[in-house]
């Protein structure tokens, strides 16, 4: 059989990071053998795992330690990093390794070369001149890249659970439910946000249309003003909706505040999408007093950046709105790395996509009423997402009291 010793270190008691990775050798149909074992007896002592991992044809034994690479573990013989160079743009050599989303090191000349602005699915590429390891999706892959190939080399620092309660961001306790205490997660969620600025740190909400419909973008636009919310991600439909809002008074033809229907409402967010292209802009439309309120009129008027993102049924859109996906995906890029928190409201396709580019270091929340959204998000590897099942319309306005609530 051909074997390969691989290790294991951290809190891999109280993660199950060991549990998993045998039973992960196991269902693919290997074998182990743990060759030393050594258990922290401190809440704060890590670890540590010797095993060989055997299987009986070379071909499993790599897919075997793929798996288990996700999760952690590491080759204990280090090896020197494999490299490649593409053959043509946007086109990957044999064997190439797809990244996680957790902090990575690869091997070159004697040294563990941190993977800079690291997120899944993407390959890692090495600069010979300056040693950098950088990220790129397979779009950007240029002719002549040195791509990362095999599994040789590469160590991932996947996130652990050390003994004692993390507060609502407790690794892997993030199962979505709508039987969850709302309030006191809200309470939570409220109680980090304060620490994440206290600290100087950054925040983005991922934001869908229903925060306007709902009514709650008045509270969105508040905690844009106050300085809670850094960048905003959203689509065509948020802005347009909330422009509608801050023009006529409806989303959707309906009016925000009663929710009756308006004559010839349904026009209306053609009527708002109109006034913006004419105006040039979203940034214009404020400096020309068009739009005097609401969730883009406070990025404008407090400098904080948005990213729209198009989607093929957009109507317009609006002229802000980037219609390339990949130019999209980039344009978020420039972000997503510096954010301690992550807010996804009511938006399955964008926050999948924000999800996508998050490194697993970032305190993430969904928060949608399809409990679907939420577990897509944990099933495409964002395991540090904290689901909430509930409505829009009476999260935002809680987590608004929440953070102003002077009580300790």
């Amino acid at each position: 059989m051909y074997n390969r010793e691989v290790k294991l270190t951290g809190h891999i008691i109280d993660s199950l990071t060991l549990p998993k990775a045998l039973d992960l050798i196991m269902d693919m149909g290997g074998d182990f053998q743990i060759l030393e074992f050594k258990v922290g007896k401190r809440k704060k002592d890590t670890s540590f795992a010797r095993i060989q991992v055997k299987a009986d044809r070379e071909t499993l034994l790599g897919e075997i330690l793929d798996e288990l690479a996700e999760i952690g573990a590491m080759v204990v013989e280090i090896r020197e990093v494999n490299l490649e160079a593409a053959s043509k743009d946007k086109t990957l050599p044999p064997d190439f390794y797809s990244t996680t989303n957790h902090p990575t090191f690869i091997r070159y000349q004697e040294e563990w070369i941190p993977v800079e602005n690291i997120e899944m699915d993407c390959m890692i590429v090495l600069d010979p001149e300056t040693h950098k390891a950088i990220i790129k999706p397979i779009g950007r892959i240029k002719k002549g890249d040195l791509v990362v190939v095999g599994r040789e080399g590469i160590k991932v620092m996947a996130p652990q659970r050390p003994r004692g309660k993390k507060g609502v961001f407790e690794f892997m306790g993030s199962e979505a439910s709508s039987e969850k205490p709302l309030r006191s997660l809200i309470k939570s969620i409220a109680n980090e946000i304060k620490e994440v600025k206290a600290r100087g740190g950054k925040i983005a909400v991922v934001g869908g249309p229903a925060i306007i419909h709902t009514g709650s973008g008045p509270v969105l636009a508040k905690m844009i003003k106050k300085g809670i919310i850094d960048v905003i991600f959203a689509g065509n439909a948020l802005a347009t909706h909330d422009i509608e809002s801050a023009l006529y008074g409806t989303s959707l033809g309906m009016t925000v505040e009663t929710g009756e229907a308006v004559a010839r409402g349904h026009r209306h967010h053609i009527y708002a999408i109109n006034q913006i292209n004419q105006a040039g802009s979203i940034k214009n439309a404020v400096e020309q007093g068009v739009l005097k309120e609401g969730v883009m009129y406070e990025c404008v008027k407090n400098n904080i950046p948005f990213v729209l993102a198009g989607s093929i049924r957009d109507d317009g859109p609006l002229p802000d709105v980037i219609t390339d996906v990949i130019d999209a995906q980039d344009e978020m890029r420039k972000y997503v790395q510096d954010m301690d928190m992550v807010i996804m409201i009511a938006t399955m396709l964008h926050s999948i996509a924000v999800g996508n580019i998050l490194p697993s270091q970032v305190k993430s929340i969904c928060v949608d009423i399809n409990p679907a959204t939420v577990t897509k998000l944990s099933d495409r590897g964002s395991a540090q997402v904290v689901g909430i099942v509930t409505d829009v319309g009476s999260f935002l306005p809680m987590l608004y009291h929440e953070l102003n609530n002077k009580e300790k």
